[in-house]
């Protein structure tokens, strides 16, 4: 099990990246917090090269940071699909920390247990981290059920739980939270002067019911460094990752092609990925930076009907030649306006 390392094509297409990115930021110069979030995802192949994943299929398992705030992709990581999301994350944070403006002054981060690794963990608790930002990074991260940690939980009297109302969640379960006593004592997570921060959610179904798995109660928790929350809003700013990350993979393997790879070859898969991520990254400079506030949001496809694909019809008329577009007027000023806020070509 091994990461290649990158050709100098695909590090020349990071740094382009790069480039965007830090682009994108100079025109919002008012955004001075960082959020990271980072995941892996799996992209199905049936190629012949193409390696067994966690899932029973083959494919690859490709790493991505976004920065939550801007929604922008800022590093990623071709990965073959034997190739778990919990080894080795600590590049992928440090090249995402590294494609950040200076501009940067509060930086965050949120992982799915994954990122619940020994070496990214020591990285973020280090206020003088090498190759990252100095000063502290405040983060989440779910935390892998060990037996010593699902024993604390367990032992919580039942005074230690509060009410959790997650927002977005189906309401045929019970949802609470409580801090958690815990230091952890396996041997890649050293005790620490400066504790953790561990919070548990008891999920329950309502009316006595089981889960399909059998069981009347299921446990879940995060571990942090951020303590001058309270324990309800670091688990949902810990959940709205969700929102960023899972929906970028989304966009980037159903609308931009991301998720059907070309070939057999690794490095120009890597290439063909990264592309994709480009071509978000672009969508979303785009949508922040000149279009209308309400089109923020939208996916490409939606773009692609509005901006990209209006039909129209060359004419000529007292020997000139017009474009007559099928559109509003309304609509073909915010396009001219949008043209305007871009910026010209150096």
């Amino acid at each position: 099990m091994f990461i290649p390392e990158e050709t100098e094509p695909l590090q020349g297409l990071a740094q382009v990246n790069v480039d965007l990115v830090r682009a994108v930021a100079a025109r919002c110069p008012d955004q001075r917090i960082a959020t990271t979030d980072q995941d892996a995802t799996i992209h199905e192949s049936h190629k012949r090269e193409a390696l067994p994943h966690y899932d029973g299929g083959r494919g690859y398992q490709p790493m991505t940071a976004v920065w939550a705030e801007l929604n922008l992709v800022v590093a990623d990581q071709f990965r073959d699909g034997n190739v778990p999301a919990s080894f080795a994350p600590l590049p992928v944070a440090q090249a995402a920390c590294a494609a950040l403006p200076a501009t940067i002054k509060e930086f965050y981060y949120r992982g799915d247990s994954a990122c619940h690794e020994h070496e990214l963990l020591t990285w973020l608790r280090n206020p003088t981290r090498p190759n990252g930002p100095a000063g502290p990074i405040g983060f989440a991260i779910s935390a892998r059920m060990s037996p010593a940690l699902a024993a604390a939980i367990t032992a919580l009297p039942e005074t230690a739980w509060q009410p959790y109302a997650a927002p977005g969640e189906p309401p045929d379960a019970l949802r609470d939270w409580a801090e958690v006593p815990f230091i952890p004592s396996e041997p890649s997570e050293q005790r620490d002067t400066e504790p953790l921060r561990y919070l548990a959610v008891r999920v329950r179904p309502r009316q006595g019911e089981l889960f399909a798995d059998g069981t009347a109660v299921t446990h879940f928790a995060i571990l942090s460094n951020v303590w001058e929350w309270d324990g309800a809003r670091l688990l949902q700013w810990h959940r709205e990752k969700a929102g960023t990350i899972e929906h970028v993979h989304d966009v980037v393997k159903n609308d931009l092609a991301g998720g059907v790879l070309p070939c057999g070859r690794f490095g120009a898969n890597a290439a063909w990925l990264r592309l994709a991520l480009l071509a978000h990254n672009v969508l979303t400079a785009l949508k922040r930076l000149a279009l209308p506030p309400d089109l923020l949001t939208a996916r490409p496809k939606r773009l692609r009907f509005l901006v990209f694909t209006v039909p129209g019809r060359l004419i000529t008329h007292a020997r000139q030649l017009w474009l007559r577009l099928e559109t509003t007027p309304e609509r073909l000023a915010q396009w001219l306006e949008a043209v305007h806020r871009l910026p010209a070509p150096s």
